[in-house]
Formats: structure tokens, sequence, C-alpha cells
């Protein structure tokens, strides 16, 4: 009875925070809210007896790619009242690639529940819960089976991470940056100035 109202408990607060995601219009509320849900998968994959991933998830989603994205967000210069006034005219583009996606979910739900002996003859053997452990598992299916999409996965996250580098370093105005190889080149001649300045008299 615990562990079902738990369930319920992280599931509700997962669902509720990812429409909160999408629907908020202050990126950085946005992504509070993403946090929010990595932490309650994190409960419900410790419900389900999946430590690792709920550490894993917790360490480097939360701890690391959520906060990289928030100070990402901060530091951009987004005009609220434009992105504003681009909701309502991207908004039927958005429902129609919402629609599309229901429906595949709904195509591939129902094809498991219809043919659920096809889905069985093409997954693979699951071992005894005592032979394994969790780590063991999901590392001997991570590397083998699903090998190409983890690099597929990897490239995906290091094109995102060059496009925020990006992003956070192009030329604005008004806004200083540092330049590493003026401050190294620049000479003592060019810095420093000595005055003499006479008794009783300033500068």
């Amino acid at each position: 009875m615990i562990q079902a109202l738990a369930f319920y408990m992280f599931a509700l607060i997962t669902v509720a925070s990812a429409v909160m995601v999408i629907s908020a219009r202050n990126p950085v509320h946005s992504v509070l809210f993403l946090i929010l849900t990595f932490f309650n998968a994190a409960g419900l994959f410790v419900l389900l007896g999946a430590e690792f991933l709920a550490m894993i998830l917790v360490l480097v989603y939360v701890g690391a790619v959520a906060v990289l994205f928030m100070f990402v967000v901060m530091m951009l210069d987004i005009n609220f009242v434009e992105l504003r006034q681009g909701f309502l005219q991207y908004l039927p583009l958005g429902a129609i690639i919402g629609l599309l996606m229901l429906a595949e979910l709904f195509i591939v739900v129902g094809g498991n529940a219809l043919t659920p002996l096809a889905v069985a003859g093409g997954s693979m053997p699951i071992p005894p819960a005592a032979a394994v452990t969790n780590t063991e598992a999901l590392g001997a299916l991570i590397y083998t089976h699903y090998i190409y999409l983890f690099q597929a996965a990897g490239m995906i996250l290091l094109v995102a991470m060059i496009g925020a580098i990006v992003l956070t370093h192009r030329t604005r105005k008004g806004v200083r940056k540092q330049r590493i190889a003026d401050q190294i080149a620049r000479r003592a001649e060019e810095t420093i100035e000595l005055v003499k300045v006479e008794p009783g008299k300033g500068i």
C-alpha cells in the first residue's frame, strides 16, 4: 500500500512538472520544473529497484545537465515580450507535432497489446534477478546491443553543448569580453606609466 501511494505521488508530480516545463513562459522556471521532473523520475526508478539509474539521473542530469542549462538560459539575452508573442504564432505547428507524436505512441502501445507474442519473440531473454546485478545488466545491454544508439545520444549531447557555448560567446553590443591573447601580448611599456610628482603638487 505504501509503495502504491509513493508510486502515484511520484508519477503525479512527474507528469505535472513535465507539463509545466513546456507551458511555463519563463525559461528559468522551465529548467527548475525540469529538475523537479528528474528528481521524481529518480524516485520512480528507486521503486522499480533500479537504484543505479536513480543515482545517475540525480548526479548527471540534475547535478550537471539541468544546472548547466539554467546557467546558459540565465546568461542568454532573451526578449520575453517577443517570446510570448511568438507562442501563439507557432501554436498550430506545435499542436500538429504533438498530435503526431501522440498517435505514434498509441500505435506502439496498441501494437504491443495486440501482438504480445511478436514482442516477446523479438525481445532479449531476461536473466534471473539473482544471477546479475542491476549495473551489470544495464552495462551489458548498453555496450552490446545498443552501442550505436548510445554513441548517437552522445553525439547529440556534444552538438547541444557546442551550440550552448556558441550562443553564450556570441558578440553583443555593449558587452565587454575577456581576450586572453590581447592580455598576454601586452607589454609593460603599454600598461604602466611612470609620473614624476614634485613635492607639494598633485598630478
